[in-house]
């Protein structure tokens, strides 16, 4: 997996070059007797805005405005800088008051939100291709009431053929219960075999108590399970994908909301 491409390479150098810059011009402020905490606050405040203008170019993706993989490049590198521009922003990993700790909060929660996001879109794209032909997020309720009722079809197949309830009696006690909504959420996510590895078990320990007739209605039963199995992976994952948004988005907005708070008090004591 690519982590970054050379236009990311070269993004990472010109952002590294204007905090350099901006490092000095720093300095060289503070040895003026000046303040620098005004020119790296205002440079800190520009590239947040920039970085929001990643949600709003989400939100018009039918306008063309470039290839969502350069704005995400983009926000990736603005994210490292905004980082490093708040650390020279604030001088220490942590500040002291509490208006500035509600902040740093934020700004970490942020920061924390968006590596985790850049990593979720990173795998689990690639993981989805791997778990059949990826089904659109709102229609896998559908898509598992329609295997849940092929399911109880097969049951009732297998009972008047061969007018035994053992696999009836198994689903009920067993499979209903995994028939009924998405399971396995957890190992699904971090991509372990559990959904699996339950299902064989299950079947082996059911296998011994059928006759010749009833295993292929098992086979069947199982088929099924199996791609329930692959559609939970799905629901896992996309509902991952979409779920994250909400730990960082609105504390990006919150941030930008007690950031421009922040100038305005700034500038009314500078007055």
């Amino acid at each position: 997996m690519r982590v970054l491409s050379r236009a990311g390479a070269l993004l990472l150098l010109l952002a590294a070059a204007a905090f350099a810059a901006l490092w000095i011009a720093a300095r060289q402020v503070w040895l003026e007797l000046g303040d620098p905490a005004l020119l790296t606050g205002y440079c800190l405040l520009a590239v947040m805005l920039l970085l929001a203008l990643f949600t709003a170019r989400k939100r018009l993706s039918m306008v063309p405005l470039g290839r969502a993989s350069v704005w995400l490049t983009l926000h990736v590198v603005g994210g490292l800088l905004a980082v490093a521009l708040y650390w020279l922003h604030v001088g220490a990993f942590w500040p002291t008051g509490g208006y500035e700790i509600v902040l740093a909060l934020l700004f970490y929660l942020v920061v924390v939100s968006g590596a985790v996001g850049f990593v979720i879109q990173r795998v689990c794209p690639t993981r989805l291709t791997r778990s059949g032909e990826e089904v659109i997020y709102e229609r896998i309720p559908a898509e598992l009431s329609r295997l849940r009722d092929r399911a109880e079809a097969v049951i009732l197949a297998c009972a008047e053929k061969s007018g035994s309830d053992t696999l009836a009696r198994h689903y009920d006690e067993v499979l209903h219960w995994y028939f009924q909504k998405p399971r396995f959420f957890f190992g699904n996510v971090f991509g372990s075999l559990q959904s699996k590895h339950w299902l064989e078990n299950q079947s082996r320990a059911l296998a011994r108590y059928l006759n010749a007739s009833e295993r292929d209605f098992q086979r069947e039963l199982y088929e099924l399970a199996e791609a329930k199995s692959e559609m939970d992976s799905q629901y896992a994952l996309q509902s991952l994908m979409k779920w994250w948004l909400f730990c960082h988005v609105p504390p990006s907005a919150a941030l930008l909301v007690f950031a421009v708070w922040h100038l305005i008090v700034v500038n009314l004591y500078a007055i």
